[in-house]
């Protein structure tokens, strides 16, 4: 049968992953839909009452099962012939949601189909998406598979949602959008089909009619000399697949308990004795139904089946890889533990070496990772935020003339003092401290990026114990390797500080910086001031040489030190203020002076840049990173390799032990499925 791979499915247990052609249900509320569908099954099973009784989609399956030859009693014989009889050991019903429990009682399939409807709507009017799946075995049946929906209605009644009608077109659209799906539309025939509700609606998904079969209910209700000939001929609505007529049983019929054998003798009755219909009425009535049902069916799966087969291939393959990435279930036995534990972390170990060496096989061409993003914190963070630091945006000036008086002494001195520039460049030294800190904290923090990345893979999804583990001992190791790693950036840093090397070959040469400062005032007195800007002309130099500055009669030593004092009296002295702060403007020979220790000041700084930004990477290198990629399979190895811990690290997740059985049942479904020959 064509239907084998919906068995294929169903007889595993598993959801269909694939969207096999299947028959929609649809139609007004109270059009006979749940009649025309006891009628095909031949069995009186559904719920009734008035208002909305199909609340939940209803996927029915029914499978053609070929009736027990062994038994010979005659109560089974009869039971075949009868079908009301609830009891038959050749017919019954199973629900998804209660596997392996067999319904033969067809009373209590209904009973359990208004049960599970009100455990997931209450028992009032409202309606659930949420299908209930019911599988019927039988030899009266053809294999169909059937989705049974609620039917349309327009205005709320009673304590129905405002939204009931959008609901439901909502959830008829997510079924009958689906190529695969064949609609059924229900139509009362005592009505004008053209304000038709499942007509309209399966238009607007399949305006061509091609995969739309009408059913007309009610024929027998219809006004005398009227008739539906018109439609099944298709000269009002055209449909591809054609009309059928049906007469199902009325609500006086169900209250008697009218059998639907006998109902469906009437229905043949009516219309062989009809004098519209009984010309054609082999093509009428709910037996014809089934068999175009049927053959509709496996017409369109003929149609779709290579579709059908590389679906059910691919999705193999996917949960193929899904369960291999799963692993098998463990053995009992510490060996068999402890060299799966050491597996785990040799592989943990060499990917991580892998991926900061950047040789590993999984290199992504989208963004940086691994190593390359600790070569971008090392040459374009740190190396950028050093460069930036300028030595003069804190010390200005005025600073820098303050210094110089005070390595100075309480004697003035006759040449600038050396002491002022050291003083000086180790407070800027000191400032690259922080920023060689902050790159240990940055390559640090790639390095728990790198842990988290390979915590990703599904081993330790599968060992949520192991992972844990795994990230507790790594980041402590990493922890461990900070301190050390700190104090040697720090240490860098202070050597730096500790010895100022005036020798160094890239270092400015102390005579060379006066004679070019020299040369530049002695061009600025060469070229006269512009008389608008005022500029390019400093006051007339002893020598032509600033530093040879002679002090007025009315300026001493400190005499520019200060701005606007006030005109002391002769022969007063008045005592030195508490705190003593330059005020006024540099003089020439300060200026000189100064100009003089900033470019030294900037010479050595730069040379001291340079050396950091080379030498802090190697510490980090060294000391973190490196001893990383050496150390961290023994620390692994010490901490996780032991007797005792073993069983709790291999503790697989519930979520792997459930998912693991749903792939194997879904890999036999699809295998299955596959091996079904449909031509």
């Amino acid at each position: 049968s064509v239907n084998k791979l919906q068995d294929a499915f169903a007889t595993v247990g598993v959801q269909n992953p694939v969207d096999l052609p299947q028959i929609v249900v649809i139609g007004s509320q109270s059009s006979g839909k749940s009649s025309v569908l006891e009628n095909i099954v031949g069995r009186d099973f559904l719920p009734r009452g008035t208002g909305i009784v199909t609340r939940r989609p209803l996927v029915l399956q029914l499978i053609n099962r070929p009736a027990n030859t062994d038994t010979t009693d005659a109560s089974n014989k009869e039971a075949t012939k009868e079908p009301e009889n609830p009891n038959n050991a050749d017919e019954w019903g199973e629900f998804l949601h209660i596997p392996g429990v067999k319904f033969s009682d067809f009373n209590k399939i209904r009973e359990e189909i208004i049960k599970d409807t009100e455990a997931k709507t209450g028992k009032n009017s409202g309606i659930s998406p949420a299908p209930i799946n019911l599988r019927i075995y039988s030899p009266n049946v053809l294999t169909l598979t059937l989705v049974d929906l609620p039917g349309l209605t327009k205005v709320p009644v009673g304590d129905q949602p405002k939204d009931i009608e959008k609901q439901i077109r909502e959830m008829i659209l997510k079924y009958i959008t689906k190529p695969n799906a064949i609609i059924l539309a229900v139509t009362a025939a005592n009505t004008d089909l053209a304000n038709s509700d499942g007509l309209k609606l399966a238009r607007e998904v399949d305006p061509e009619g091609s995969r739309t079969i009408g059913v007309l209910t009610k024929i027998d209700l219809m006004d005398q000399g009227t008739d539906v000939v018109d439609i099944l001929a298709g000269r009002i609505i055209p449909l591809r697949l054609g009309y059928v007529p049906v007469v199902n049983r009325g609500q006086k019929d169900i209250d008697s308990r009218k059998a639907i054998a006998a109902a469906l003798e009437a229905e043949k009755n009516f219309f062989e004795n009809h004098q519209s219909y009984k010309s054609k009425a082999q093509y009428c009535g709910t037996p014809f139904l089934a068999r175009k049902l049927n053959m509709i069916l496996m017409h369109h799966i003929r149609n779709t089946l290579p579709e059908i087969k590389a679906k059910i291939q691919a999705v193999l393959a996917k949960y193929q890889i899904e369960l291999q990435q799963l692993g098998d279930p463990l053995d009992e036995g510490l060996n068999s533990n402890a060299n799966i534990v050491l597996n785990i972390i040799t592989e943990f170990c060499n990917e991580f070496r892998t991926i900061i060496e950047g040789k590993s096989d999984e290199l992504s061409s989208f963004e940086l990772s691994g190593g390359a993003r600790i070569s971008f914190v090392f040459h374009e963070v740190f190396a950028s935020g050093v460069k930036s630091i300028d030595p003069f945006d804190q010390i200005k000036d005025a600073d820098i003339r303050t210094i110089i008086y005070n390595a100075s002494g309480s004697a003035p001195s006759l040449f600038i003092a050396s002491t002022a520039f050291e003083v000086i460049i180790k407070q800027q030294i000191k400032r690259l401290e922080e920023p060689s800190l902050k790159c240990v904290t940055l390559v640090y923090e790639e390095l728990v990026r790198i842990l988290t990345q390979l915590l990703q893979k599904q081993l330790f999804k599968r060992f949520p114990g192991l992972k844990e583990k795994f990230s507790t001992v790594v980041i402590n190791f990493y922890k461990k390797a900070l301190a050390p790693t700190n104090k040697l950036v720090q240490d860098l840093v202070n050597m730096e500080a500790s010895y100022i090397n005036t020798g160094h070959p890239d270092f400015l040469n102390g005579h060379k910086v006066i004679a070019a400062i020299n040369d530049k005032y002695n061009q600025k007195q060469a070229n006269p001031a512009d008389p608008k800007t005022g500029r390019g002309s400093i006051n007339n130099l002893t020598n032509s040489n600033p530093l040879a500055d002679v002090e007025s009669p009315n300026t001493g030593f400190f005499g520019s030190f200060f701005a606007g004092n006030k005109k002391k009296k002769p022969g007063v002295m008045e005592a030195p203020p508490p705190v003593l702060k330059a005020s006024g403007n540099l003089s020439e020979r300060e200026s000189v002076e100064t100009e003089i220790i900033k470019t030294l000041i900037q010479s050595y700084f730069n040379i001291v840049k340079r050396t950091v930004v080379d030498m802090v990477p190697k510490a980090v290198m060294l000391n973190l990173v490196s001893y990383a990629k050496e150390e961290l399979q023994r620390e692994l190895l010490q901490e996780l390799y032991k007797a005792e811990v073993l069983d709790e690290l291999l503790k697989e997740s519930e979520y792997t032990q459930q998912r693991r059985k749903e792939c194997k049942k879904m890999i036999e479904a699809l295998q299955r499925a596959d091996e079904v020959n449909l031509l």
